[in-house]
């Protein structure tokens, strides 16, 4: 079982659009409306797949009952915490080339009673859990250690635990020592503190973090594959997608893929191919889409354990 939580989930609704152009009108040429937020993405991922996980994410107003309504109908089960104010709901416009606008709303403002009652469910649930998942941006009256608090409290249980965010929140949580952490090139540059050009650079920010306790590192880098990292191993795979649709989600189905194929006893190529492949999949599917096992088939993955560190990175 992988439980996620997450603190800020969203309404996530798709709009395609031929072309985005600042100050018009537009028609769209279809749309759709999802579950989304980070973790509700990585259980809904799983869920595709079929398996066993737990969201847990706060839900309040008319969003909030959309929410449930939306998670139910995909066969996703969850934990929602009542909280006052309502979840938030975010837009991504997407155009035919794959590129992706989104404009997200802050979400509500959660009390300390809502916030502990969030993190209460999560431990009642981590219970013979084997990974616990804190994920996405914090909700507007979150304190920043609200991830570090989980790591620390989620060892006591005895799971395993995963932390995919980023900002204030990110190095807070990492000084926690979680078992996994997620972050993009963007966010594992922001961690070290400074610019990561090349695949070597991103393999020596990786390795600082291993050797401070974080027992796995696994980079997403966009069309340029992901780098899994821990002090024995270093793993680099790349899917090959000629028709991308929508970016949105892309990055929380491959932290789905690892963690199945990581809890499934994978070694650490098999894991991150899987994760590669669930991560391409998505891009080829519309809006915040998850793909089911179908999905999956034809898209090939390069894995080695020999990376060419001198790659510069897109």
């Amino acid at each position: 079982m992988i439980i996620t939580l997450t603190p800020n989930p969203s309404v996530d609704r798709a709009i395609v659009i031929d072309a985005l152009h600042r100050g018009e009108v537009h028609r769209a040429t279809s749309s759709r409306v999802d579950p989304g937020g980070k973790g509700v993405n990585v259980s809904r991922a799983l869920a595709a797949q079929g398996a066993a996980t737990l969201a847990v994410l706060p839900a309040g107003g008319p969003e909030g009952h959309l929410m449930d309504e939306l998670l139910d109908a995909a066969g996703v089960p969850h934990r929602s915490v009542p909280v006052a104010g309502s979840v938030r709901m975010n837009v991504s416009v997407l155009e035919p080339d794959g590129t992706t606008t989104k404009l997200n709303e802050p979400g509500p403002e959660l009390s300390p009673a809502e916030i502990e009652a969030l993190v209460e469910a999560t431990l009642a649930a981590a219970e013979g859990a084997a990974w616990v998942v804190g994920c996405g941006s914090l909700p507007p009256g979150a304190p920043i250690d609200l991830y570090a608090g989980l790591v620390t409290r989620v060892h006591g249980r005895g799971a395993r635990v995963a932390i995919d965010s980023s900002g204030a929140p990110m190095p807070l949580a990492v000084a926690a020592r979680p078992h996994l952490i997620k972050p993009n090139h963007e966010e594992l540059a922001e961690l070290v503190g400074h610019q990561l050009p090349t695949l070597g650079d991103v393999h020596a920010a990786a390795r600082e973090l291993v050797s401070d306790g974080i027992e796995v590192v696994a980079v997403s880098l966009g069309g340029d594959g992901a780098l899994l990292v821990t002090a024995d191993e270093v793993v680099h795979a790349r899917a090959t997608i000629t028709a991308p649709l929508s970016t949105v989600g892309a990055g929380d189905c491959m932290l789905a893929g690892l963690l199945h194929g990581l809890s499934s006893g994978l070694p650490a190529d098999a894991a991150l191919a899987a994760a590669v492949t669930w991560g391409a999949a998505a891009v080829t599917l519309p809006g915040s889409r998850v793909p089911t096992p179908d999905d999956l088939h034809g898209i090939p993955v390069a894995v080695t354990r020999t990376p060419e560190f001198s790659r510069t990175l897109s």
